[in-house]
């Protein structure tokens, strides 16, 4: 896995170690003066994020050679929403706004540590890190140095997507030349790698957890090529999220926002959790079936034993729709001898006759075919929660799949995000936390009919 940790003694030593080509120093010094002549631009973006000038403007000369009428993020026009990754950002009415949009983008806003090694790990992180795989420093930090090309160094550079030319020679300067020759024309440039607070992470590491877990996530949902589980949304990634954006119908960004996280996250549970779902969604077809059965239309024709597969309710994975599949069939059900009810009961009127449909089917000649429900787990639990299970099992049903929905969001704060740190620290959360709320729903269910078929139910409390 990539982490700044794991390169910040390369990137020290290559900063120690760098010299500009002789022969590239005058191209170095015209390009570092271009730089200092936006100064007082790129300062206003630093007033406004905390993001030093100096880095502004290595990211301005990468993506647009100091054009001020692009968004800083890709180097598209100001004037129209962006079509490349970052895509839709925009238009914008200044260089300015881009260019805090941009770094908001990349959870630059609220940094720290603005040292040598991290600037270096922030600007590679832009072009990816698949120099390192390669063993060559990456052009795009060190072109136009004795780090990067012969005779001292290794060449080489991907000339297109995927394609390695270990031959050929990047041109272009690199940004720690640039700001080597800015510093050598500005002196008032400083390299400060201290924090402010002692232990604090920086923004990006703090999101590295959740791209990690969306890199994963996408590779089993087929992501070609399969993505490197480093934790850096670089291009690859941003790529495989618009692809999978497109596909499912959301807003095409590129960007892993709480809606994508979450339709990401949902997607994989469905996969991997298909087989279980799918038990229960067969189970509850069948109660469809035979309440089709059991209970005849009101013209009084009964229907036949077997139901036409084509008349089954097509399969869901998701809990809430197997709930609203229960009421529904409550709902559509002819009604039981007895007072006509509300054409739109109320939940616990709902839940009532969920339960008058779930004893009818399980009578056997107008007798109960139960057992001792409520001492069938011991006569301790069963008092400790004799009267609040089936409110523990339903209300536990329901919690359970709103918190499967719930992910870390690397921009959630408060309550969300305490809830998506949480969710993300168990892992299937769904698979075993929903059976167990089913299973303690249908006891209490269960143990209810029973008390009311030998009349041991409590007597309603009186109302004031």
């Amino acid at each position: 896995m990539i982490s700044f940790e794991s390169l910040k003694a390369e990137y020290e030593r290559n900063w120690a170690s760098l010299d500009i080509r002789p022969g590239r120093l005058t191209e170095a010094n015209a390009v570092a003066r271009k730089a200092l002549n936006g100064k007082a631009t790129y300062q206003q973006i630093e007033r406004l994020t905390g993001v030093p000038w100096h880095f502004a403007a290595l990211c301005h000369y990468r993506e647009s050679n100091f054009d001020f009428d692009t968004y800083l993020g890709n180097g598209e026009t100001l004037h129209r929403a962006t079509t490349i990754v970052p895509k839709g950002r925009g238009p914008f009415a200044t260089f300015v706004d881009g260019a805090v949009d941009a770094f908001r983008v990349e959870n630059f806003i609220g940094a720290q540590d603005w040292g040598i090694a991290r600037m270096l790990f922030r600007l590679e992180a832009f072009n990816g890190f698949g120099y390192h795989a390669k063993g060559v420093n990456s052009p795009y930090l060190y072109g136009g140095s004795t780090l990067y090309g012969p005779p001292e160094a290794k060449a080489g550079k991907f000339v297109r997507d995927h394609v390695f030319d270990t031959n050929h020679v990047d041109s272009q300067l690199g940004t720690a030349v640039i700001l080597h020759a800015m510093m050598a024309l500005d002196s008032s440039i400083a390299l400060d790698g201290s924090p402010q607070f002692a232990g604090r992470t920086e923004p990006e590491d703090d999101a590295a957890s959740t791209v990690i877990l969306m890199q994963q996530a996408l590779n089993k949902l087929g992501a070609n090529p399969p993505l490197a589980e480093d934790g850096i949304s670089g291009k690859r990634t941003r790529a495989a999220v618009s692809q999978f954006q497109q596909q499912n119908g959301l807003r095409d960004t590129g960007l892993l926002d709480a809606a994508t996280v979450a339709a990401i996250t949902r997607a994989t549970q469905q996969t991997g959790t298909a087989g279980q779902t799918a038990d229960l969604s067969h189970a509850l077809s069948r109660l469809e079936d035979l309440a089709k059965v059991l209970r005849p239309p009101a013209g009084g024709t009964t229907l036949p034993a077997t139901i036409p597969g084509s008349a089954l309710p097509t399969t869901t994975n998701d809990p809430i729709s197997l709930f609203e599949r229960l009421f529904s069939l409550v709902n559509k059900a002819a009604p039981m001898p007895g007072p006509v009810t509300a054409a739109n009961p109320a939940p616990v009127d709902q839940l009532k006759q969920v339960v008058d449909l779930l004893s009818t089917l399980l009578n056997k000649n107008g007798k109960p075919v139960l057992g001792q429900v409520n001492g069938a787990l011991g006569e301790t639990i069963g008092k400790l929660l004799d009267g609040k299970k089936t409110a523990l099992g339903i209300g536990g049903s329901v919690l359970t799949a709103l918190l499967s929905s719930v992910t870390a969001s690397p921009n959630a704060g408060g309550l969300a995000g305490l809830l998506g740190t949480v969710v993300s620290a168990v892992p299937g959360l769904g698979q075993f936390a929903m059976p167990i709320s089913l299973a303690l729903a249908a006891w209490g269910v269960l143990g209810k009919m029973e008390k009311w078929a030998q009349g041991t139910a409590p007597p309603p409390k009186p109302t004031t």
